[in-house]
């Protein structure tokens, strides 16, 4: 199963198209059970998202494409942007809090942060080379 957005093919490069994304969420943002990421993305993001997606099919600069990502995957990417990085804070700032009081606090959420950052650049990493968690133009 597949999450899908729709784009606009902005250049072709080969084998590859870059895709200039509609919405900057999966879709759902107005559906129940959406996060509504898109509303948050449209103060945030001034500039189109564009990504690159293999184009197996030819399609040209300027057709409307569907672009998915195997479901499951933006959970996942969720999960190490927003969730892993908070735990991390709040685990430093209570080990701290217990071992030097509101410096020991401070000073544990600093490193929560550093290990939380240092979790995503290594998620992000690892799912850059996995082919399953790619975007890909839908037939």
């Amino acid at each position: 199963m597949m999450t899908s957005a729709w784009g606009t093919i902005a250049a072709v490069d080969g084998e590859e198209a870059l895709v200039r994304m509609d919405d900057s969420g999966c879709g759902r943002c107005r559906e129940p059970g959406g996060c509504g990421g898109n509303n948050i993305a449209k103060l945030l993001c001034g500039t189109p998202r564009t990504l690159r997606a293999p184009n197996p099919d030819r399609h040209v600069v300027g057709a409307r494409v569907r672009v998915g990502v195997v479901a499951g995957s933006l959970r996942r990417s969720a999960y190490h942007a927003y969730a892993f990085p908070l735990l991390a804070l709040l685990v430093g700032a209570l080990a701290g809090s217990a071992f030097g009081g509101e410096a020991g606090a401070i000073g544990g959420a600093i490193a929560g942060l550093l290990v939380g950052w240092l979790g995503l650049r290594r998620a992000q990493s690892h799912n850059a080379r996995d082919p399953r968690f790619q975007p890909s133009i839908l037939p």
